[in-house]
């Protein structure tokens, strides 16, 4: 059987759910998914109980150092408006970066590294910016669609330009977090699969084996950070589309 460095990505039906051509299977993906929230709301619920301590423990500090990250983010991207809006904010934030980092553990699965799973949460967000857009500005929100200052000669070029720009948000936020982290995993297969080739091979190409595992931890390293990274990056992009919808800029 040959394996290919794609077969991690592979989504396994768990519990088999049929609803006549509706498939709504549990699957891995479901499983993991469900696994970061119950360890979350487990940390979260541990931390807060007994309304913290005057001397945190280590899982409470990184709570707190986790909550005045966010909330210097949102003041700092969207202002005070954007408090009202920290909740959401913050469960994104934390979301994300546990989902991405509990699939860094050997024989885990990463559900962000499934297109349909960030998509779907980028278009949610998507559609709830706009909403919260007009019901901020009523129809005076379409102004977004037309920058300051520019020529009415060019208003029909410029809209459909500035709408193509604010429809491919939803796009492109998805397809980041999908592409970085299902690229990194894959190099990571790659070139530990590599290695391992070389270590079963003799004893010549077992010692220059080394190489690859070498890079391969570095690899690993690495992809720790992108993966807290592009947690971030989303988190940002999401608190800067907001801004927009909230003060028009």
């Amino acid at each position: 059987m040959i394996y290919t460095p794609l077969e991690q990505f592979s989504i396994i039906s768990l519990i088999p759910i049929r609803l006549g051509n509706i498939y709504l299977s549990f699957t891995n993906s479901s499983l993991f998914l469900l696994l970061t929230t119950g360890l979350v709301f487990l940390l979260f619920h541990m931390v807060t109980q007994n309304g913290g301590y005057l001397v945190p423990s280590r899982w409470q500090s990184l709570v707190e150092m986790i909550y005045e990250f966010v909330v210097s983010l949102v003041d700092e991207q969207i202002g005070p408006k954007g408090r009202k809006y920290f909740p959401l904010i913050f469960t994104l934030f934390v979301f994300l970066i546990f989902t991405n980092l509990i699939g860094m553990v050997p024989y885990s699965f990463t559900a962000t590294s499934h297109l349909v799973v960030t998509f779907g949460l980028s278009v949610s967000l998507f559609i709830g910016i706009t909403i919260v857009g007009f019901q901020t500005h009523g129809l005076h929100f379409f102004s977004f669609l037309l920058p300051k200052g520019a020529p009415l000669s060019l208003a029909p070029l410029l809209v459909v330009l500035e709408l193509v720009s604010y429809c491919f948000r939803a796009v492109s936020l998805g397809v980041r977090l999908f592409a970085n982290m299902m690229a990194g995993h894959t190099l990571v297969k790659i070139l530990s699969g590599f290695a391992w080739t070389m270590l079963s091979v003799g004893p010549l190409l077992a010692t220059a084996s080394i190489i690859p595992f070498g890079i391969v931890f570095a690899l690993t390293g690495l992809e720790i950070g992108v993966a807290c990274l592009q947690a971030y990056v989303f988190t940002i992009l999401t608190c800067i589309y907001l801004n927009d919808a909230i003060n028009l800029h």
